[in-house]
């Protein structure tokens, strides 16, 4: 048996230790949001967060989640309307297909966790294990930029230190 939190929610599972956590989540859990994309950990299709940082689900064998906090992108979504970063995923018109954006909107949204303030830079270094096959990276980044100035991010934010 292993236990599982996932958003929120405990689990306790008969499951082998090395089957992969997306499986877990997908098959066993029914949630569907994550998606399997290569199974090698290269394309980011089935990112999630494993105690708040994003990992890539389906090279993850679901005993390293054992007694961890799991997000899915069913988690990142508040009980009424949608998170900052998929605020601005909607309005910016991001996907196209859409099937590596459940993976893009985890990795975004780790990233504002961590730094509320990214650079472009900060941008392209934490979302580049994340593959778009419609390449929509300019709007991923925008709406990126966009989501970081929601009051969410703003109150994380660092103040400015002034030199005299």
């Amino acid at each position: 048996m292993i236990s599982l939190t996932v958003n929120g929610q405990r689990h306790s599972l008969d499951i082998d230790d090395d089957t992969p956590l997306l499986w877990v989540i997908r098959d066993e859990l029914k949630l569907k949001g994550s998606k399997f994309g290569c199974g090698a950990g290269l394309c980011g299709a089935c990112t999630m967060h494993l105690d708040g940082a994003p990992i890539r689900s389906c090279i993850t064998p679901v005993s390293l989640a054992a007694d961890k906090q799991v997000t899915t992108i069913e988690g990142v979504t508040p009980s009424q309307g949608l998170s900052p970063v998929q605020q601005a995923w909607a309005d910016l018109n991001v996907p196209q297909c859409g099937y590596c954006q459940s993976g893009q909107i985890m990795s975004a949204t780790a990233l504002l966790a961590n730094n509320p303030s990214p650079t472009d830079e900060d941008i392209d270094q934490a979302m580049s294990g994340n593959l778009c096959r419609c390449g929509t990276y300019p709007r991923i980044r925008t709406a990126i930029h966009q989501a970081a100035q929601h009051p969410l991010y703003q109150e994380r934010r660092q103040p400015e230190k002034h030199h005299d």
